[in-house]
């Protein structure tokens, strides 16, 4: 199981995350109370998809000896009618046919964070 620890101060709204030896800022944009000196908890979701997708790419490819020089992978976010809808466009750049890139246009779906946000998630809730 993953351990994550967010530590929020008084200072609006700047959140310490930390993973394991890493750690990163989360905060809201100004336009929204924050200082904007993070990702806000939206841009930290969508950037896990959007980074999960492309090295679920990257080691396909390089599993299958693929020329795949990069990936860029853009991801946009938006609530429609209480629905949340992820659209992500891919870039490949490299030597590739197009059946390699339908077959990476195809295994991009089934990065591990693909799997959680497109599957039943619960979340249980308490004190510690």
């Amino acid at each position: 199981m993953a351990h994550i620890k967010a530590k929020i101060g008084k200072e609006h709204y700047i959140t310490e995350i930390v993973a394991g030896n890493n750690m990163i800022i989360s905060d809201e944009p100004v336009s929204e109370g924050g200082n904007g000196e993070g990702f806000s908890p939206f841009y930290l979701l969508a950037a896990s998809l959007g980074s999960c997708t492309a090295i679920t790419l990257r080691m396909y490819a390089d599993k299958k000896g693929w020329d795949l020089e990069s990936c860029e992978v853009n991801i946009a976010f938006d609530q429609e009618n209480g629905t949340s809808v992820f659209k992500k466009d891919i870039l490949l750049i490299g030597d590739l046919n197009d059946e390699q890139k339908q077959r990476l246009l195809m295994i991009a779906d089934k990065c591990f964070i693909h799997k959680i946000l497109t599957n039943s998630i619960e979340i249980n809730t308490g004190l510690i």
